[in-house]
């Protein structure tokens, strides 16, 4: 046998076992440590990438995707907060709001809240877009959209053209948010602000050539 040759005992010697499991029991524990110290580390950074306590206070911008909204449905999103309508007008829609200015309560939209753009009768940037709160101006329900015929069948309302109508107290409002007259909601649907990134993108709560981030 060469002198080189390393002999190993059979068995070791309790005492050495024990300090052996002793040793992986410290090492276990101290990369556990290690483990939860850059955790700790991390959450501050991680937090960096969320919005600040004060943006989302004052209701910092949303972007809405509206690629995949069809023509006549209605898409919505939140913001500060309260639901935000986007519905996607046929011309159908667009062209029943000429035939309701004597009904209408603020046809003009001269006591209800939105930006100086929304003030015709269309309250939109683009005709067959429109953008508004979707909480009633009464007591802060959510309007529902019927079409001409659900309008007719499910209330019987014969003159009914279509647009939001309130299940909570009856208040009705056109395509465009204009509240009708004789209902208990003041005011039309408020438009907040709001502007087009691009075709399909929707930026609410920013108006054009601002930075709210």
């Amino acid at each position: 046998m060469s002198n080189d040759t390393t002999l190993k005992p059979a068995f070791q010697p309790a005492h050495l076992n024990h300090n052996t499991g002793r040793r992986k029991l410290l090492v276990a524990a101290s990369v556990g440590a290690s483990a939860v110290g850059a955790g700790f580390v991390a959450v501050p950074f991680l937090k960096s990438w969320l919005p600040s306590e004060r943006a989302k206070a004052i209701g910092a911008p949303i972007k809405v995707d509206i690629s995949k909204l069809e023509d006549g449905a209605l898409q919505t999103a939140l913001w500060r907060g309260k639901v935000v309508y986007i519905l996607r007008r046929t011309d159908e829609m667009v062209a029943t709001l000429e035939q309701l200015n004597d009904q209408l309560r603020d046809p003009h939209s001269k006591e209800s809240i939105q930006p100086e753009f929304a003030s015709d009768i269309t309250r939109a940037q683009r005709d067959n877009v429109m953008v508004m709160l979707g909480v009633c101006t009464h007591l802060g329900c959510a309007p529902k959209l019927q079409s001409q015929i659900q309008g007719r069948e499910e209330r019987g309302d014969s003159a009914w053209l279509g647009g939001f109508f309130c299940p909570c107290h009856g208040s009705k409002f056109d395509y465009a948010g204009r509240v009708y007259k004789g209902v208990p909601a003041p005011t039309n649907l408020t438009v907040p602000p709001y502007r087009f990134e691009s075709d399909n993108i929707v930026v609410v709560g920013e108006m054009e050539g601002e930075n709210n981030v």
